[in-house]
């Protein structure tokens, strides 16, 4: 005979606590005691008790999903569904927010859905999945500024958090890194190492991102004595960082700095540096952004800015959160600031 599955008053016996405790924890209430919290979830994993997702839905009228949305606009033009997400998922910056999303929702027992919406007929069908209840809300990673779907978000009044600033104005909240202040780090450090031929390998520059990160370092250049600054666009790949670092040393040999606008096109640059029989960093300092695992796997290991991904991402969780409770009804903002972090290519 089947053993009987753990109900809540086991849960309530176990923890020493009232069955409504039990069920104000299970349910996510949130005017429960935190050490109290602690002692029903423990119990939860000594008891094995397992929530029924239906009745908990009728309770608290909430799917206990996130819809985790990657858009990219145009890029490239005709994209098929398997290309868009074969790119996504060999990004290591889309690995970073998978874990910060997942990190932030798995103690709170809810589920990020993955959708992508790089066509009218996906962004339609992200739109009526939210209007119909199956997720609370959506993450959005946009990469690409003339993206429709955060304004198509908040005219449905829908609620949604934004990675990164909207390039139009929208009433959307969002999480977003002071990108050009990345910039001035990076050129300040090569800068500092005596660098007097310094250029960048910039990111697509129809990305907001890629425009401020480009902005900083120039701007930090020009304030010291660096008025013209060689820069050729990559797209934030390994083997644009190799192209574009080629195409630096085609035009100008003499190069002895260079930002790159992601730690994977930073890598590519060392790559052809290499080839050229260039050494890094003695005859060509090279910087990164992000501060992704291809920083330590890097070889040498790559001077880079850190964004703190996984943070910024657990941050637009919970701004969601309190988007989806009604805690916060007018959009905000969370701005993150970058740090150089020093190795062995700068």
């Amino acid at each position: 005979m089947s053993k009987q599955a753990p109900t809540l008053e086991d849960v309530a016996r176990e923890a020493g606590v009232s069955r409504a405790t039990v069920s104000r924890v299970v349910n996510g209430v949130r005017n429960v005691d935190p050490a109290i919290q602690q002692l029903v979830r423990q119990a939860i994993e000594r008891t094995g008790y397992a929530p029924n997702r239906a009745a908990r839905a009728l309770v608290t009228r909430r799917a206990e999903t996130i819809a985790l949305v990657v858009c990219g606009a145009g890029d490239p033009p005709h994209d098929t569904h398997e290309a868009f997400a074969a790119r996504a998922f060999a990004d290591p910056f889309f690995g970073r927010v998978v874990s910060g999303v997942v990190g932030f929702l798995r103690p709170r027992s809810m589920h990020p859905v993955l959708m992508f919406a790089e066509s009218a007929e996906d962004r339609h069908e992200v739109l009526t999945y939210l209007r119909q209840g199956r997720a609370d809300g959506a993450l959005v990673v946009s990469t690409h500024a003339d993206d429709p779907l955060p304004a198509l978000l908040a005219e449905a009044n829908l609620p949604a958090v934004l990675f990164a600033r909207p390039a139009r104005p929208t009433p959307l909240s969002y999480v977003d890194l002071d990108h050009r202040d990345g910039g001035r780090l990076a050129a300040e450090h090569l800068l500092a190492r005596g660098c007097r031929r310094p250029a960048s390998v910039a990111g697509p520059l129809a990305v907001t991102a890629s425009q401020e990160r480009l902005a900083g370092f120039r701007d930090t250049m020009a304030r010291n004595g660096h008025p013209y600054l060689p820069v050729a666009e990559g797209g934030f790949t390994l083997d644009s960082g190799v192209a574009a670092m080629g195409q630096l040393l085609d035009e100008h040999p003499d190069v002895d700095g260079v930002f790159a606008a992601n730690d994977l096109m930073a890598q590519g640059a060392c790559q052809i540096l290499r080839e050229r029989g260039r050494r890094v960093p003695d005859d060509v300092a090279v910087i990164g952004f992000d501060d992704s695992g291809i920083a330590l796997s890097c070889r040498p290991p790559l001077t880079t800015i850190r964004q703190p991904v996984e943070q910024m991402a657990a941050e637009m969780v919970r701004i969601l959160d309190e988007h989806i409770t009604g805690e916060r009804l007018e959009p905000t903002c969370v701005v993150f600031d970058p740090e150089l972090i020093v190795r062995e290519t700068a």
